[in-house]
């Protein structure tokens, strides 16, 4: 069960938010759920180099509130809130509405995000860079920031070959079955002059043990905090390791054998 369905939508109303907040009446709930993936597409394409985790569409009466969660905030507000106020006018005209507002949220760890990881891994298989390589290094920056475990599969004809495959990358713990685990996905593909690769990535964050705040615009609380020390201890321990090890080895061999070669030409 936990291998078919989607981790964030097994989670909704459990761990996790909708990422669209509002009613909709029998009459105008398909017109309203058009719109939001016409909103969300046109998005994910004006702004491509510009981070986006995730985009959330909030309605009230005759007004549209939209907050992108985004690593760059500054490539989407542009020289003084001009490309913002141009995004404005363009939903304005994609919608058909007066009304419509634009939150801008940072993300701080873009490392713990699924959406920004997949894209760039995306980015540099386009960018010819070899595929193990790309997945590895986001793996890699994924559990120093304190990730408990990440999966990645890349799916297509990888590094160029004529027969397609798919490869899965794992570290760390993923478990799927547990719904209180929060567990951040993302499905996102490469176009390369060969074909499209499709990328998926799975970030486990840990257990949720108490009540969360379900709206998706929340940011922060105790289980971040927590996270945060986690990747900052288990970094600092691998970098001592690593000076230990350099400076025992490398160090007293040389030393040893220098001295040793000098009494023997005596």
């Amino acid at each position: 069960m936990g291998q078919k369905a989607n981790p964030i939508g097994n989670r909704l109303g459990i761990i996790r938010g909708w990422e669209s907040n509002w009613y909709g009446s029998k009459k105008d709930y398909a017109t309203k759920l058009i719109e939001d993936h016409k909103i969300r597409t046109y998005l994910n394409a004006r702004i491509n180099k510009g981070g986006i985790a995730k985009i959330v569409i909030e309605r009230t009466l005759g007004k549209l509130i939209v907050t992108i969660h985004t690593s760059k905030p500054g490539i989407i507000i542009g020289k003084g809130g001009g490309e913002v106020d141009r995004i404005k006018e363009e939903l304005k005209k994609l919608t058909g509405k007066d009304d419509v507002q634009i939150n801008i949220l940072e993300i701080r760890r873009p490392e713990l995000d699924a959406n920004i990881v997949g894209d760039t891994i995306a980015r540099q298989i386009e960018n010819r860079i070899n595929f193990k390589r790309a997945t590895k290094m986001a793996i890699a920056s994924t559990l120093r920031m304190g990730a408990e475990g990440i999966k990645i599969k890349l799916s297509g004809r990888l590094g160029g070959a004529e027969i397609a495959r798919s490869e899965e990358f794992k570290q760390g713990r993923v478990p799927l079955h547990t719904f209180r685990m929060d567990i951040d996905y993302a499905n996102v593909y490469a176009q390369t002059v060969y074909g499209k690769i499709g990328i998926k990535v799975w970030i486990c964050k840990g257990e949720v043990l108490g009540k969360r705040e379900l709206n998706p615009n929340f940011v922060g609380g105790k289980n971040d905090m927590s996270e945060r020390r986690g990747g900052e201890e288990r970094g600092g321990g691998r970098g001592d390791r690593r000076d230990d090890r350099g400076g025992g080895r490398g160090g007293d061999r040389r030393d040893n054998r220098g001295g040793g070669g000098r009494d023997n030409r005596r």
